[in-house]
């Protein structure tokens, strides 16, 4: 099922996609569709998938890992601070 989409732009952007579109051969609707996907795929939008599968690769590996006890003393240490973080990050 489509689906139509009106969005509104600044006069200079409209005649840079008009300008645009034609030297790809490509209608201005067109060249904004493709636009869309492209930017879906940049941000990881249109394939969840592929995110899935890249936590899943990092899942089988072993990491080093510290006791959470010596991660917030080393923490404390560092900052002076004795809040507990949430994350905590030791780069040896």
């Amino acid at each position: 099922m489509a689906e139509t989409l009106q969005i509104i732009v600044q006069d200079a952007e409209h005649r840079a996609i008009q300008k645009a579109a034609p030297s790809r051969h490509l209608s201005v609707a067109e060249w904004v569709r493709e636009a869309l996907r492209l930017s879906c795929q940049r941000e990881g939008l249109s394939e969840p998938g592929k995110k899935l599968d890249a936590i899943r690769a990092a899942a089988r590996n072993s990491y080093p890992v510290a006791d959470i006890e010596h991660c917030w003393g080393e923490s404390k240490a560092a900052t002076g601070n004795d809040s507990r973080r949430r994350y905590c990050l030791i780069w040896r």
